[in-house]
């Protein structure tokens, strides 16, 4: 799906908004952070076209950072809801939702815990937030030693997000709580 050409819908049914935003048939909520995100990466890429312009504009790239952050953080956490709500959907998106997840772990780890992803190590705390490049007007994020490209990872987020078919969810978030924790009714 092309979520920047999206049309407006004029008396849906629900398989015309499910077709459009098949999250929605997980959670509305997840849904709604999963949109913002979109969004928020959407509004950083502007910020770093901007900023790595003719001059370079540190407000623009200091603010695509500090939402970098922001970004990475909420993106980890609404793939890992579905990661871990596997159930829920087909076995082929949650192939592509843990590859995604392992890519934001490596990125997240040394930005939200300070530390080395998988290694218990600290990552330098008098550090920049990110590295720079300048000729890919792109920010180089997570840790210092081994830093991945902010685009290429919201381009990532963005493929398999988008990549999600109606048929690909199973059943509603609430569901994967019936087997799991046994106390959920409906």
């Amino acid at each position: 799906m092309d979520r920047r050409n999206i049309k407006c819908l004029v008396n849906p049914t629900k398989e015309d908004i499910l077709e459009r935003e098949p999250l929605l048939a997980f959670s509305f909520y997840l849904s709604d952070k999963n949109n913002l995100l979109l969004h928020l990466s959407d509004e950083i890429l502007e910020n770093l076209d901007k900023g790595f312009g003719d001059t370079i504009n540190t407000k623009l790239i200091g603010d695509a950072s500090s939402w970098t952050w922001f970004w990475t953080l909420g993106a980890y956490e609404v793939v890992r809801t579905i990661s871990q709500a596997k159930e829920c959907f087909s076995d082929t998106f949650i192939l592509k939702i843990n590859k995604l997840k392992q890519q934001l772990a490596i990125v997240r780890m040394p930005s939200a815990k300070m530390e080395e992803q998988g290694k218990n190590k600290p990552v330098n705390s008098n550090r920049s937030p990110d590295g720079w490049d300048i000729e890919k007007k792109d920010l180089l994020i997570g840790s210092p030693h081994n830093p991945k490209s902010a685009r290429q990872l919201f381009e990532l987020y963005d493929k398999i997000l988008c990549s999600l078919k109606p048929d690909d969810v199973i059943k509603h978030h609430q569901e994967s709580y019936d087997k799991v924790k046994g106390n959920y009714k409906k």
